[in-house]
């Protein structure tokens, strides 16, 4: 995973070489944990501090009430301005493509980005928005019968991903 990571940074970096307007966002839960080691990866390879932010999307979800009547709601954090910067989202796995249209609908409350770019760890498939990532860790090929799961030693004490058969009903 570290390997990966500082890859998926190598390819931010080459891509936007103006490092003075990037900014990078993780979406919560595990995404803001992967953008803090892409930040911390920058800053060790180019001697650069990226601004660093960390968005919750709960109430910006479609399936909102899917989830329950009292969703958790966790802090966002974003302390620097959006307007104008090349703004790199952050997650840990891209499927349908809900959770990125909803974080880039959050992510313009806090301003007009000149660009917003997509880095993920794993990219499973099965799309239902038009939505590619521009930094992809993995391709891992999925039927919609399995679950990808990321944990992180950050929240889960270990770093890995597991591609695991969902139980049958």
């Amino acid at each position: 995973m570290r390997r990966t990571v500082n890859r998926i940074a190598h390819e931010i970096v080459e891509r936007e070489r103006d490092l003075s307007s990037l900014a990078i966002v993780g979406i919560r839960a595990r995404g803001d944990a992967l953008a803090k080691r892409l930040r911390d990866a920058i800053r060790a390879n180019e001697g650069v501090e990226v601004p660093l932010g960390a968005l919750d999307i709960t109430l910006y979800r479609d399936d909102l009430t899917r989830v329950g009547y009292a969703p958790v709601v966790r802090e966002t954090a974003i302390d620097f301005t959006v307007d104008d910067r090349v703004v790199v989202l952050v997650d840990d796995v891209l499927f349908t493509g809900r959770t990125v249209r909803a974080a880039m609908d959050a992510l313009v409350d806090y301003g007009r980005p000149r660009a917003i770019r997509l880095a993920v760890l794993v990219d499973r498939g099965h799309r239902e928005l038009p939505i590619r990532a521009d930094f992809v860790g993995k391709n891992v090929p999925t039927s919609l019968g399995v679950d990808v799961r990321v944990r992180l030693v950050e929240s889960d004490g270990r770093d890995e991903v597991e591609v695991v058969e969902m139980a049958r009903v």
